[in-house]
């Protein structure tokens, strides 16, 4: 049960870091100072520029290096990294990234392959239906054609006994002498 709560924190890290980038493109914020200025004092206020990493080795703010994605260790270590949250290292915030991704990839493959066995499937039972219906012509025909070729043979011993009423007036006076 444990194993299936592990990813809400990664869930709300995420949910977390896009309600802050949200709030910073939607409110009115001051001039933004420059990272290095807010180097020790708090991860919070350092943080509050998204365009800052703080670093808990030295406390300090320092600019993110967008050319190179990921803070090179000689800046400060992925686990002593912080970047949106000052409760979330680097190193944790990479693996519920990757693993996020790859469930949303997991259960998108997933869903390919079920919908295609769903659609080989239904074309499979569509034809198994459309043979089973041939097979039920048929059967109707031939007990049809069966009904029919009893009907003469009972007609033809009707005949022989003279039991055969007229077609025509198929109410006729029964007469016994």
């Amino acid at each position: 049960m444990a194993a299936g709560r592990c990813w809400l924190p990664a869930l709300a890290l995420v949910w977390g870091c896009a309600g802050m980038a949200a709030a910073a493109f939607t409110t009115a914020t001051p001039p933004v100072q420059a990272c290095s200025e807010l180097s020790h004092r708090s991860c919070e206020e350092c943080l509050k520029n998204v365009s800052c990493l703080w670093c808990y080795t030295n406390n300090t703010c320092i600019d993110y290096p967008v050319r190179s994605i990921l803070p090179s260790s000689s800046l400060c270590s992925l686990s002593n990294a912080r970047w949106g949250v000052c409760w979330i290292n680097f190193e944790a915030l990479i693996i519920a990234i990757a693993v996020i991704a790859g469930l949303i990839l997991v259960s998108i493959a997933v869903c390919c392959c079920y919908c295609c066995y769903c659609r080989k499937r239904s074309k499979r039972r569509d034809d198994e239906e459309e043979q089973l219906a041939r097979k039920r012509e048929e059967r109707r025909l031939q007990s049809l054609q069966r009904k029919h070729e009893r009907k003469q043979k009972h007609d033809e011993i009707r005949k022989k006994y003279g039991l055969l009423q007229d077609s025509d007036n198929p109410y006729s006076r029964f007469e016994n002498e």
